[in-house]
């Protein structure tokens, strides 16, 4: 591995997205991640859409990790696991507060062996206090952390019925306030040679990451306010040849409404009674939205309309499907997207990284792993023979399997190393 990151071992213990989206990042920055799976699989591989029992999904969240399956349920799984996190720098999980800790693998355990370690967990809620035993999922956090009540007051009236956004923003987010708490561990770490535990808990973050939350919070009625148009809320229009696009700076806001005027020539609008304020603004935004669609409809073309935009210093961006946006070409200069195998003769597309570094060259990202493929190849590191790996594996300790198996079927084990069944 190269990267920032390199000489940086994480041992993942996570599943599904929010751990797994962690780990992940670690390793696009360098790290080498080692996840662990139980014989009963990480669910995300039978998502849909699978090639040949490997789901893009899985693939997207764990490619390039190498993987270890164990059952911990049976004598001598504890003690590999043991030695494994050792030679960790860093432990990801993201079970119910707790679970680790019926298998002896909680921070107090493995820190007295490891006191360089830093042990980051992701839960719903934390870690103590009265909420910690409570399942989570993105949907449910995101109900109650104030973000579908949110969706629900802005858009109410355009959607049949309430709901939530149908991605997972409650568990990406604190996916990535993982990695963040964990690089600064890392670093308080080199000044000071000891490790720590980290708790992040997803409703902390979704309020966290709220840039309006303020308004909620604070004592006046805003907050209360149905249908409040903030500062940097986006406009949908129809383009002028029926191309739908957005304008991402606030009509309503006092220091961004001028440059519409600007961008219109009509600043003649700003003494108009019903649009001298923002307030004003608000309460009329029906009758402004109009006539500023009616003025874009008489440009010929985007390129026109987005020149006179990028004039008055106003943003515009066409609305891509994510399909669209990968065959641009910014993201043909910026790498946005990268082909990895899917381990049938194919590959997938997935995103690529996020940064460009001046000092630092990242590796490119690897193939997701089977279940349980590189068994022998990390514990033989640790110095664990052949022999007792293969033993290991005939008594189910170690499990393997080329293809997703579903929590009932019959595990089929291999006795040869770095193969899966």
């Amino acid at each position: 591995m190269t990267g920032p990151l390199s000489g940086i071992r994480v041992v993942d213990f996570s599943r599904v997205l929010a751990g797994p989206l962690c780990a992940r990042t670690l390793q696009d920055l360098g790290a080498e991640v080692i996840k662990i799976e139980p014989p009963s699989p990480d669910v995300s591989r039978f998502a849909f859409p699978s090639t040949d029992g490997m789901s893009g999904y899985y693939a997207q969240q764990n490619a390039g990790k190498r993987n270890v399956s164990i059952n911990l349920n049976l004598p001598g799984a504890y003690e590999l696991v043991l030695k494994l996190c050792d030679t960790a720098d860093v432990v990801v999980e993201n079970f119910r507060a707790g679970t680790l800790n019926f298998f002896g693998l909680d921070y107090d355990t493995l820190s007295k062996r490891n006191p360089k370690l830093i042990y980051a967990s992701i839960t719903g809620y934390g870690q103590g206090g009265p909420w910690r035993s409570r399942m989570a999922y993105a949907p449910t956090v995101q109900a109650e952390a104030g973000f579908t009540h949110n969706s629900i007051r802005h858009y109410g009236e355009a959607l049949a019925e309430p709901r939530t956004d149908s991605l997972s923003h409650a568990d990406v987010y604190t996916g990535l306030q993982g990695v963040i708490a964990i690089l600064a561990a890392l670093n308080s770490r080199q000044k000071s040679g000891q490790g720590q535990y980290i708790d992040i808990a997803m409703a902390a973050t979704l309020l966290a990451v709220n840039e309006r939350a303020h308004v909620d919070l604070s004592d006046d009625d805003i907050g209360a306010e149905p249908a409040v148009l903030g500062a940097t809320d986006c406009s949908f229009f129809i383009g002028p040849q029926g191309d739908e696009f957005t304008v991402a700076t606030s009509i309503i806001g006092s220091l961004t409404f001028p440059s519409w005027l600007r961008a219109m020539r009509r600043v003649d609008l700003i003494e108009d009674p019903r649009f001298a304020t923002a307030a004003a603004r608000r309460l009329n935004f029906g009758l402004l939205h109009q006539i500023i669609q009616s003025w874009i409809l008489t440009f010929p073309d985007m390129a026109t309309l987005d020149a006179q935009f990028d004039e008055a210093k106003i943003a515009m961006g066409e609305i891509r499907s994510i399909k669209e946006l990968a065959s641009s070409e910014w993201s043909d200069y910026w790498g946005a997207v990268q082909r990895v195998p899917d381990r049938s003769g194919g590959e997938y597309r997935l995103p690529g990284r996020p940064w460009h570094f001046s000092g630092d060259q990242l590796s490119p990202i690897g193939a997701p792993a089977f279940q349980g493929e590189h068994n022998f190849a990390v514990f033989g590191e640790l110095g664990i023979s052949e022999e007792e790996l293969k033993r290991l594996s005939e008594a189910g300790v170690l499990v393997s399997h080329r293809r997703a198996q579903g929590p009932d079927a019959t595990a089929k084990t291999t006795s040869e190393p770095g193969q899966a069944a």
